[in-house]
């Protein structure tokens, strides 16, 4: 099994027409992903990669049967995108574009509450079902199917862990990654909880950086409601407080929590060993 996505996923693309939109749906397309049809206002009618487009979502939706949406639209239109997956009310919708506006980001997720859709980003690189479906812009080649699932913050780190892991022959069930922005759809604790409940899932990989406090706060869920062996790993150690590093929500306010030591003691108290590498996380997983 998996989780979020699988071989019946039936994707349409939200900004098909553009460059990064046309070329990533071919690469999800060759991934074996069911993409059925692109959305974009004023192209229906249209056909990119041998994929119908449609003017909303709700057409695409109701016409090829879609069930997820990606979202590759300009920042500036990114969160009424979204708004416009939500009103078609497909299953799950993964937001692509970074450099949202947070406010823009803010009213997406108050409507949140009163949808069915879940969320997986903004500025992530999507997720992976090996084998299954592939929605976003991680590169397909270095993943396997298996049985260890992993959350990330980082789109990078993820594909560091998820290459070391395949080397290792420890294939992956689902891979997510969530995205570093300060305020994001799916979060640590809401993958955590569907890996959980995967039975094909029998490791979980964790992969948090500095900022924020979703890292400690996924450690007390792990500790209260995960029997699935946890393995972590956190980035920037050596980051100075009070400079973003990378990510938007990769900032460490001094408080005393969002360090890299900060979550690396609340993981390591929940009973999560985290490595001082990606390599050695791999190294974990293997013992479990």
């Amino acid at each position: 099994m998996s989780i979020l996505v699988d071989d019946d996923t039936r994707v349409v693309v939200q900004g098909i027409t553009g460059g990064e939109g046309k070329f990533h749906t071919e690469q999800m397309i060759d991934y074996g992903t069911n993409v059925v049809a692109g959305a974009v206002p004023g192209r229906g009618g249209q056909t990119v990669a041998g994929v119908p487009v449609y003017d909303t979502v709700e057409r695409a939706a109701e016409a090829e049967d879609a069930d997820a949406s990606v979202i590759f639209v300009p920042p500036a239109f990114a969160a009424d995108a979204i708004f416009e997956a939500l009103d078609a009310s497909v299953d799950l919708a993964v937001a692509i574009t970074e450099g949202i506006p947070t406010q823009d980001v803010a009213a997406v997720n108050a409507a949140l509450s009163d949808s069915e859709t879940t969320l997986v980003g903004p500025n992530c690189p999507g997720l992976i079902t090996p084998g299954a479906a592939k929605l976003g812009i991680l590169p397909g080649n270095i993943f396997e199917p298996g049985n260890v699932g992993l959350v990330s913050r980082s789109g990078t780190l993820t594909y560091q862990v998820v290459s070391n892991l395949t080397d290792r022959g420890l294939g992956q069930s689902t891979a997510v990654g969530i995205g570093g922005d300060p305020i994001i759809g799916t979060s640590f604790v809401d993958a955590l909880e569907l890996f959980e409940a995967d039975p094909d899932t029998d490791a979980i990989v964790m992969c948090g950086e500095i900022g924020g406090e979703d890292e400690e706060r996924a450690a007390a869920f792990v500790d209260d409601h995960v029997d699935t062996p946890v393995a972590g790993f956190v980035a920037g150690r050596t980051a100075p407080p009070g400079k973003r590093m990378g990510h938007a929500g990769a900032i460490v306010s001094g408080s005393g929590t969002g360090t890299a030591q900060s979550k690396i003691d609340a993981l390591s108290e929940a009973g999560v060993p985290v490595g001082d590498t990606p390599a050695e996380v791999a190294e974990i997983v293997d013992e479990f």
